[in-house]
C-alpha cells in the first residue's frame, strides 16, 4: 500500500515527526510512504486544510496513493474537506481505538488527525499506536464480532449513497479552480493549482498516477 502524508500550514512544523512515526510503523508491514508536505511552516507553497482535501482527492482518485494520512489543528476541518470529494472516505481519528474501529467498521481510505489538540508529551507514541491499529490488522472486517455482517452491509450502503450524491471529480476541481473572488474571503483563488504546486508534488504524483484523465488535468494546471 502506498500511503500519502499531507500536512496543512498550521501544523506543518510537525511534518518530519509525523513522517518518522508513520514510516517506523508501516514500512515493516511492507507499506511505503510518500510525503507531500508541507515540510515546514515556511514552505513557499502554503496549504490550507481545504487544499489538503483537494490534494487527497486527486491522489486517491488517480491511484497515486492508496491511503491518505492528513489532519490539522483539531482534525475536524481536514476531515470535512476530505469528505467533500468523491472517492475519499475520511475518518476523524484521535486515538488507537478510533483508528481500529474506523478501519474495521468504516473501511475508509483517509484519516484526519488532530496535530495540535492533545499533542503534548507522548504525542509521537500516540501517533505510532494509531498507525499500528489503522494499518496493522487489515480493514473492513467489521466490529464487534456480533455486528460483523450488519456493519459490512452498512458500509456497502454508504458507498452506494455516496456514489449517488457525489459529482465527477474533474468537473468538481474545475469549478473550484474557477471560483470568483468573494468579498470578505481571502486566499480562495486558484485553490486547486496551488494545492498541486508543492515542492515534491511533480516527482511523487507523476511517478504513481494511474488515471490518464486526472493526470492530464493536473498537467494543465502545472503548465
Amino acid at each position: 500500500m502506498k500511503i500519502a502524508l499531507i500536512n496543512e500550514n498550521s501544523q506543518a512544523a510537525k511534518n518530519s515527526q509525523i513522517e518518522a512515526a508513520l514510516k517506523k510503523v508501516v514500512e515493516p508491514m511492507g507499506h511505503t510512504v510518500d510525503n507531500y508536505g508541507m515540510y515546514s511552516a515556511t514552505d513557499d507553497v502554503q496549504l490550507t486544510y481545504v487544499q489538503a482535501g483537494i490534494l487527497a482527492a486527486i491522489l486517491l482518485n488517480s491511484g497515486a496513493a492508496d491511503y491518505v494520512v492528513t489532519g490539522c489543528g483539531t482534525g475536524e476541518g481536514a476531515m470535512l474537506a476530505c469528505n467533500s470529494f468523491p472517492g475519499v472516505l475520511c475518518g476523524h481519528v484521535e486515538d488507537p481505538v478510533d483508528a481500529y474501529t474506523f478501519a474495521q467498521v468504516n473501511d475508509g481510505n483517509c484519516v484526519a488527525m488532530p496535530f495540535a489538540k492533545g499533542c503534548g508529551w507522548g504525542m509521537e507514541l500516540n501517533w505510532e499506536y494509531v498507525f499500528e491499529k489503522l494499518f496493522g490488522f487489515g480493514s473492513g472486517k467489521g466490529y464487534p464480532a456480533d455486528r460483523v455482517v450488519p456493519e459490512q452491509n452498512n458500509k456497502k450502503i454508504l458507498d452506494l449513497v455516496r456514489a449517488s450524491s457525489m459529482n465527477d471529480l474533474i468537473d468538481t476541481l474545475k469549478k473550484i479552480e474557477a471560483m470568483e473572488p468573494v468579498e470578505g474571503i481571502t486566499n480562495m483563488e486558484h485553490l486547486v493549482s496551488r494545492a498541486v504546486a508543492g515542492e515534491r508534488f511533480r516527482e511523487l504524483f507523476f511517478a504513481s498516477c494511474k488515471d490518464d484523465a486526472i493526470k492530464a488535468y493536473v498537467e494543465s494546471l502545472l503548465k
